[in-house]
């Protein structure tokens, strides 16, 4: 059971390096919880089994802010050993609000894929640090007014990069089953699109109709007039269709 931060922040960057987009650089890790405040643990101790019931509905999660991205995938709830991916925002669409740094314990609510609402997720005083340096996708209003005052890096001085480890080229951030991606923006539609088949019209993408052709004659020589062959004397043309 890894229990070092550094232990723990090597093993999940070495699992998202086996699936991470080429260029990515991880910044920090935060390990996570679900449910209610473990302040009231001891008053759930209290009550038969309520306490066991609780600590077993707690998920645990690791948030990993990349250069590009916030990473979720699951963390063990024995060994503390990251598993799958869960989620992946955008670093300036991190759908998290109610952020309140705390002494002890902070907390923060989550948007996972497939709730309902958002999860609130609790930060060990273990753990502040680092989510000090998550603090840089917060979105504008998502910190609470009676929140501590988040320790930022100083002004023009970023957090150094964690150092990775080496990414397989090519291989995007698996996509969670049963969740999509949000939708990516299209390409722009090829300049010079394919004929359409012969006796099929062609259909333009929508919003952009194909430009009819228009012959060019030799500039200031015009085409002359077209002469019909002759038909054979007596054979009239048969009638076209």
């Amino acid at each position: 059971m890894a229990i070092r931060r550094a232990k723990q922040k090597a093993q999940v960057i070495e699992k998202l390096s086996q699936v991470a987009p080429p260029g990515e650089a991880f910044i920090a890790c935060v390990h996570v919880e679900t449910g209610p405040s473990p302040w009231l643990n001891a008053v759930f101790d209290e009550v038969p089994l309520l306490g066991l019931i609780v600590a077993l509905t707690r998920r645990f999660y690791f948030l990993t802010l990349t250069n590009s991205s916030v990473v979720v995938n699951t963390a063990s709830r024995w060994t503390n050993r990251p598993g799958d991916v869960v989620a992946v925002y955008p670093r300036h669409a991190f759908p998290v609000s109610q952020v309140k740094r705390a002494s002890l314990w902070s907390r923060m609510y989550l948007q996972l894929p497939g709730e309902a609402k958002p999860t609130r997720l609790n930060i060990h005083r273990y753990w502040r640090a680092e989510m000090d340096q998550l603090s840089a996708a917060f979105p504008p209003g998502s910190i609470d007014p009676s929140s501590q005052p988040f320790e930022l890096a100083p002004q023009g001085q970023p957090y150094p990069l964690q150092q990775a480890y080496p990414m397989a080229p090519g291989q995007p951030y698996p996509q969670p089953q049963g969740q999509p991606y949000p939708p990516q923006q299209a390409y722009p539609a090829p300049q010079h699109p394919y004929p359409a088949p012969q006796g099929q019209p062609y259909v333009p993408p929508q919003g952009q109709p194909y430009p009819s052709q228009q012959p060019y004659p030799p500039q200031g020589q015009p085409y002359p007039p077209q002469q019909p062959y002759p038909a054979p004397q007596g054979q009239p043309y048969p009638p076209q269709r």
